[in-house]
């Protein structure tokens, strides 16, 4: 908690370019603070415990990322002993000009309009990518992104890219990506009555766990009129089943071939 509340410190100091600040952090470039934080964070000592459940959280851009929209949702999971999981934000950035590319070929969209997306998705996949090679030099303990286009390839597995309203296939490809990757516990989390949601994100639960029998998703709607008990009581219980499946199986071999996709990715 220190060391996260240090580079926190120290990040909103140097993107806010605070003259007054003399640490030698403030004068570094982007890519020296990346590699000076996860240094830090990767020289942590683990501690030989078992590694404690691991929850996602999923949904509407809004309510993903606000605590007050859901809940406060990740100090629940963490309250009930669960490590909280929470995909980036840039990938749906990403997202919004990835299937620019789709339309064309399919539709007849513009082609102007999707060489040009093209171009922004390969500017944010550079801007990461410093990043993704220090992740991946972590030897496991934190892992790289993947790319947006491997994201799209689960997607269209499950159902069409056509389905690009609001968060989308997307949002059914973070929750492939998380159950993957050793993480089967799944908050989805939407606004009351958000269409696009119940048809990529609760409309998909079912065929997921057709193909992920471990997976262990509850779909939460969240809105002033509803009921916070309600919504606390379903958590739990998505919770204590995913200690039950702990005991059964403390570790999935796919985590392992997971993360070694990721840093070929990442690498490349």
């Amino acid at each position: 908690i220190q060391l996260y509340h240090k580079w926190d410190s120290i990040c909103r100091k140097y993107f806010l370019k605070d003259q007054s600040d003399r640490q030698p952090e403030s004068r570094m470039s982007f890519n020296q603070l990346i590699d000076r934080i996860i240094e830090d964070f990767d020289q942590l000592p683990l501690t030989g415990e078992s590694r404690k459940p691991r929850v996602g959280l999923v949904g509407e851009i809004l309510v993903k990322f606000q605590p007050d929209a859901n809940n406060h949702a990740i100090d629940m999971i963490e309250s009930e002993g669960c490590e909280a999981v929470v995909p980036g934000l840039l990938d749906f950035f990403m997202y919004c000009f990835f299937n620019k590319g789709w339309k064309a070929k399919n539709l007849g969209t513009s082609r102007l309009g999707a060489v040009i997306s093209d171009a922004a998705v390969r500017f944010m996949e550079s801007s990461r990518r410093h990043m993704s090679r220090a992740l991946a030099g972590t030897n496991g303990k934190f892992r790289p992104p993947v790319p947006i286009s491997h994201l799209g390839d689960k997607a269209q597995n499950v159902l069409s890219l056509g389905n690009d309203s609001g968060e989308g296939w997307f949002l059914t490809a973070e929750m492939l990506e998380l159950i993957e990757d050793g993480v089967p516990n799944i908050i989805c989390a939407q606004p009351f009555a958000c269409l696009p949601n119940h048809v990529t994100g609760k409309g998909m639960i079912k065929e997921l766990r057709r193909q992920y029998p471990e997976a262990n998703i509850v779909a939460i709607d969240y809105d002033p009129g509803a009921s916070e008990v309600n919504q606390l009581n379903r958590i739990k219980l998505m919770i204590s089943t995913a200690f039950r499946q702990r005991l059964n199986q403390p570790d999935c071999s796919e985590t392992a071939v997971n993360s070694s996709q990721k840093t070929e990715y990442a690498l490349n």
